[in-house]
């Protein structure tokens, strides 16, 4: 009788045991396919602005010629009785460094002197010619203003007589030497004016910043075979100190903004452009510039490469003691979780669904699933007929092999973009440059339709403004 009994606990034990269905996870998604497109990165765009000494000299010594200043009355408030023109004699010197300039310029001056002089006791009178030269070096800061224009502060350092003042009459000198340089320190804040006001137009920041601000705000097809767009909406602008270094002037301006990675194959229309903000200085320009890449795998998709993994792989458990099959397949979201609805046979027959996060792997760059668990419902039902699947790893073995192989979409896509950021025309005058190298993972997102897999590229972008170069 004991014998009897035995045998029927053990055909008991070992007969298939079929589960009651249980309750299925309701769907639900945190995001639409619109959504993932507004994913969005604070990044800075560079333009660097280069422009040798030499190049301001030959352009001021172009502005600044002929006459500089002219002074056409003897009667002043220093009654000097004294008529003056100035130009510039020959080409004007400049030199650099850091930010402040070292202006040399020679200086042809003629003047018309009033005398009066009474030699042997006779009185003459009269007014009387004369042409000198000297140079004059003159120091400059240089510095941007708020609204992008480009502002010297310049004053006298000192200058020295090429050839001194002097008028004759009767065969006498008569000393003007005092009387002019009495009109040229008078004066010099004309000579300076126009120096500030020629170096101010020799180049046209604001323009070509203005330029830039509007290109940027424009979308740059990243990739055709992928509708890819690259969209950056502009935020502020920075620059670093200008300074000089190996005659060479240099300065990088930033173009502050969010971009976005937009699929689309129709060109994506934005919104006015923002105001050219104030200038904001920086001491060091900041250069990071991130670039989302997105890989979407649609459930269908990821069902059939489940299906096609896992469909007739069997799993054995407590030494072969038990056997299950997986005879079915189905994949959908719950939030941030992906679902998977997984049909059993063997020592369980029935529904089973498991619940996991889906993440980048950026080692194996797969996308995988961590934390995969069963969900609570199928834990309650399984608890009463088949705890030894509860004890056993098949969870674990399950998100062990549960991968999707999209590296090599994110890779075509990283190239692709790369070869659009590599002297990309985008207007004449102005050309994009970048280089994407780092990838950093950021979030998977379920959606209706689709799992979304969101990293970001990481590198430099620069644009070369045609006139600041």
């Amino acid at each position: 009788m004991f014998a009897g009994l035995l045998a029927t606990l053990l055909l008991t034990e070992c007969r298939p045991k079929t589960t009651e269905t249980p309750k299925a996870p309701k769907e639900s998604y945190l995001y639409s396919d619109m959504e993932i497109q507004e994913e969005k990165q604070l990044s800075v765009v560079n333009i660097p602005v280069e422009m040798p000494v030499s190049e301001l000299e030959k352009q001021l010594n172009a502005q600044l010629n002929g006459l500089i200043y002219e002074d056409n009355s003897y009667e002043n408030d220093q009654n000097d009785n004294l008529k003056a023109k100035v130009w510039k004699l020959s080409p004007i010197k400049v030199q650099a460094l850091d930010s402040t300039f070292l202006f040399d310029v020679p200086l042809k001056v003629w003047v018309s002197a009033g005398y009066k002089i009474s030699p042997l006791g006779v009185t003459m009178s009269g007014y009387k010619d004369s042409e000198f030269s000297l140079r004059i070096r003159f120091i400059s800061k240089i510095s941007v203003t708020p609204d992008w224009q480009l502002s010297t502060h310049t004053y006298v350092d000192s200058y020295d007589w090429i050839k001194e003042p002097e008028i004759k009459v009767a065969g006498l000198s008569i000393p003007i030497k005092s009387m002019v340089s009495r009109t040229l320190n008078r004066n010099f804040d004309k000579i300076t004016k126009a120096i500030d006001e020629q170096v101010g137009s020799t180049i046209e920041l604001k323009k070509y910043v203005q330029q830039a601000w509007e290109t940027v705000h424009r979308p740059v097809l990243l990739s055709e075979e992928y509708n890819t767009w690259l969209l950056v909406v502009p935020t502020g602008l920075m620059m670093s100190p200008l300074l000089v270094k190996n005659n060479i002037m240099r300065t990088t301006i930033g173009i502050q903004g969010y971009t976005q990675t937009v699929t689309s194959s129709e060109k994506p229309v934005m919104g006015a452009t923002p105001r050219l903000p104030a200038l904001q200085t920086v001491e060091k320009m900041p250069g990071e510039f991130k670039i989302g890449l997105i890989s979407k795998l649609p459930y269908a998709e990821a069902t059939r490469l489940a299906q096609k993994k896992f469909i007739g792989e069997k799993f054995s458990f407590s030494e072969g003691k038990y056997q299950v099959e997986v005879t079915g397949l189905d994949l959908y979201g719950q939030n941030e979780n992906l679902v998977i609805k997984a049909n059993l046979k063997g020592s369980l027959n029935g529904i089973i669904y498991l619940k996991g996060k889906p993440y980048y792997d950026p080692v194996t760059k797969n996308l995988s699933l961590k934390n995969l668990d069963y969900d609570l419902e199928t834990k309650n039902v399984i608890l009463k007929t088949a705890g030894w699947l509860l004890q056993s790893k098949f969870s674990k073995m399950m998100e062990q092999q549960f991968v999707f192989p999209i590296g090599q979409q994110i890779a075509e896509t990283q190239a692709v973009i790369q070869k659009n950021l590599t002297h990309n025309t985008l207007t004449k005058g102005i050309i994009l440059n970048g280089k994407i190298n780092e990838i950093e993972p950021h979030k998977v997102y379920l959606t209706p339709e689709h799992l979304y897999s969101v990293v970001f590229a990481g590198g430099q972008v620069t644009l070369r403004v045609e006139g600041l170069q």
